[in-house]
């Protein structure tokens, strides 16, 4: 997961971990090192937020994410609805506002019993 406010963060984390057999692998503040993590992690899932520091474009990061590893299944997250369409053409799996329900974040996730996020 990857989000740049640190009470995102630990509310997603604790909500996440309510879910059976979910585990969280990684949590990062920022763009840097993302990619190296999810290969050394072998997450199911990757949680974003779409606008995370030091991460210059999101569509790239999806692109590229895509090629090295096309079952993450990648949701992002965000403050603003209006970006929904421009993620999903990018190739994210599913866009969440933040503001949504918690089950609609379950809902996106496609969490199944020992998911990785």
């Amino acid at each position: 997961m990857a989000d740049a406010t640190a009470h995102v963060r630990s509310a997603l984390h604790l909500l996440l971990e309510q879910h059976p057999g979910v585990t969280c692998v990684a949590e990062l503040d920022s763009g840097n090192g993302l990619v190296t993590v999810l290969e050394s992690t072998h997450a199911d899932v990757l949680l974003v937020d779409s606008h995370v520091p030091s991460l210059d474009n999101l569509n790239d990061l999806i692109v590229s994410v895509r090629r090295a590893q096309p079952r993450l299944r990648v949701v992002v997250l965000s403050t603003r609805p209006e970006e929904r369409e421009r993620v999903l053409a990018a190739g994210a799996d599913a866009f969440v506002s933040k503001g949504d329900a918690p089950e609609r974040l379950f809902e996106s996730l496609s969490l199944g019993n020992g998911s990785s996020v």
